[in-house]
């Protein structure tokens, strides 16, 4: 079960460079470049939505860490999953409705951690 919640962790991070991407105009092509959030009420400019690009990035790494710790059993890991998976959840939240399927998988990964925590063990 570990991990395979590790894995969920880890594709969830993956899905976070989209966000990384899209910020940085990587991807023009796949994704349109806006300099908004919050459904286009903040305007945060270039330079803010590069600064939000880079932390999208930084939590697809922290969920790669954390997934890596959850592989090798950590003892470390299941406190940074909450960590990361609050700031994911704060992230996701300020581009709704986009990032609406990142907000429910944060949902899932809290959850799964409260049980696994009154369980002592995932």
């Amino acid at each position: 079960m570990r991990i395979a919640f590790a894995v969920l962790m880890a594709v969830h991070g993956v899905a976070h460079l989209v966000g990384f991407a899209g910020a940085w105009r990587l991807a023009p092509d796949a994704m349109p470049y806006k300099t908004t959030v919050l459904g286009g009420h903040v305007n945060l400019g270039d330079a803010g939505m590069r600064a939000v690009g880079v932390l999208w990035l930084v939590l697809a790494l922290a969920f790669a860490v954390a997934a890596g710790g959850a592989v090798v059993d950590r003892s470390w890991w299941p406190a940074l999953a909450v960590g990361v998976t609050i700031a994911s959840l704060l992230i996701c939240a300020t581009e709704w409705p986009e990032a609406r399927i990142g907000v429910a998988i944060n949902v899932l990964i809290l959850g799964v951690l409260a049980v696994g925590r009154s369980m002592a063990r995932i």
